[in-house]
């Protein structure tokens, strides 16, 4: 075997498209492109964005003001009034907080929010809890972990 005699399989290869060889190769007169138009000249293609002389999508839409932050921590809600649903002496984590369905997903963060007035003595363990909720749930005889 030389490497000049090495052919790829049978099958596996098509035969260049010849356009402009006549009527007969199915691909003679337009030669493929149509009749006449943008499309039959020489340097029929555009850029990716051309829309035939229409003011093109991405000069219509406006530029982004600004920048997304992706470090930034979006913290599910819970308001100190909620969290009268737990018994007294009662853990608040985020998993007994999903539980109840006053936060849709454990894994994410939670801030406790210092809304309404809480009546129970409940154990604040979330990664956040603002000054007033802090001063409502110690009032009422619990404790911020």
């Amino acid at each position: 075997m030389e490497l000049n005699s090495i052919t790829p399989k049978q099958g596996t290869t098509r035969a260049r498209k010849r356009v402009g060889r006549g009527n007969g190769s199915g691909l003679g007169t337009y030669a493929g492109r149509g009749r006449g138009g943008q499309g039959q000249r020489k340097s029929r293609y555009k850029s990716g964005g051309f829309e035939g002389g229409q003011t093109s999508i991405l000069s219509r839409l406006p530029k982004l003001k600004g920048f997304k932050n992706p470090n930034k921590v979006v913290y599910q809600v819970v308001n100190v009034s909620d969290l009268d649903v737990f018994k007294d002496g009662e853990e608040v984590n985020a998993e007994t907080l999903a539980a109840k369905k006053l936060v849709r997903k454990a894994s994410a963060p939670i801030k406790i929010l210092g809304n309404g007035k809480i009546t129970k003595k409940v154990k604040l363990k979330v990664q956040k809890v603002s000054a007033s909720a802090k001063d409502k749930v110690i009032a009422a005889g619990g404790s911020v972990l």
